[in-house]
């Protein structure tokens, strides 16, 4: 299986680069999260491109696509990314949506008729707008880390600013916290010097939590900056925009602890995914225990979740 690169410029010359396999069989666009690019995918690509034309994206601000800011909303990459499914053919096709890609989906399968079926893969809905955002895991860390790296003029490399202030220090003991902090923050400072370019690796990191990092090297926090100040959603009113979306939908659903200040350690709550499964007509939710990188950490059984929602 190959995945060869393009790029599509749209008409007002923005670039949506994306790669995509050599076949015949249906299109299913897949839309990453925030902070990475379409290389999210890469070890679920091969056994879903058996099935599927994939369509893998970089999004706004990420990868090799336009780093615009004015463009880092829903409203503006869900309306050029409908231009582009129109460039590519006349049919229907099968969306996917991580995250905040699944913010975007969602904008998609309500807004155009291009979607025949959604899948939303953990996406925060309702839990990242407004003044709930502030209870939300990705405001506390990322968001908040690329508002204070824009806001300061000592560290030029954000991989490394993100890595030294992110939300996860909070759960290390505070009695070895700066310790740790120090040692693996050296690792993790000689290796972008050395790797400015590739994912960052850390000595004795946990891989698990370094997927965080993939593809962040390629990211603008002036993206996150626009979840920071909520100008990413666009004032979009989210019951509307749910109850428009008629295709068939499913829901993957990631683990969401809630902490006992309130922070949500996920996704999105329980009483948020109600609201979803009320407003969405034709929806099913599937669960995943698992963090809410489903197609990272459960990769066999997202695939067949895919698969059996698409053929089933």
């Amino acid at each position: 299986m190959k995945l060869e690169s393009f790029q599509y410029k749209t008409q007002d010359n923005s670039i949506i680069n994306y790669y995509e396999s050599d076949n015949d069989n249906p299109i299913l666009l897949m839309i990453h999260a925030q902070g990475t690019n379409a290389n999210s995918y890469s070890e679920v690509a091969k056994d879903l491109s058996k099935r599927f034309h994939l369509i893998l994206v970089d999004c706004y601000g990420h990868g090799k696509s336009s780093h615009t800011m004015e463009k880092y909303n829903i409203v503006s990459q869900g309306n050029d990314l409908i231009e582009f499914i129109k460039s590519k053919t006349s049919e229907k096709i099968s969306i996917l949506g991580h995250s905040s890609g699944g913010l975007i989906s969602s904008y998609i399968a309500s807004v155009s008729d291009v979607c025949c079926n959604l899948i939303l893969e953990d996406p925060p809905l309702f839990s990242s707008c407004g003044e709930k955002r502030f209870n939300y895991y990705n405001f506390k860390d990322l968001s908040t880390c690329c508002h204070n790296f824009i806001n300061q003029d000592e560290e030029t490399d954000f991989v490394y600013y993100y890595f030294m202030n992110q939300y996860a220090w909070n759960f290390f003991p505070e009695s070895s916290r700066e310790k740790i902090r120090s040692k693996t923050g050296k690792s993790a400072l000689k290796y972008r010097k050395k790797h400015p370019d590739k994912n960052l690796k850390v000595m004795f990191w946990p891989k698990k939590f370094l997927q965080a990092f993939n593809g962040l090297q390629d990211y603008d926090p002036y993206f996150g900056e626009n979840f920071y100040n909520d100008s990413f959603n666009c004032n979009i009113d989210y019951r509307e925009l749910l109850s428009n979306i008629k295709c068939p939908t499913l829901f993957m659903k990631a683990n969401t602890t809630i902490a006992e200040d309130g922070l949500i350690q996920g996704a999105l709550s329980d009483d948020d995914l109600k609201l979803v499964t009320d407003l969405i007509e034709n929806i099913s939710v599937e669960y995943f225990d698992c963090g809410h990188g489903i197609h990272v950490e459960k990769k066999k059984d997202f695939v067949k979740s895919v698969i059996n929602t698409l053929e089933g």
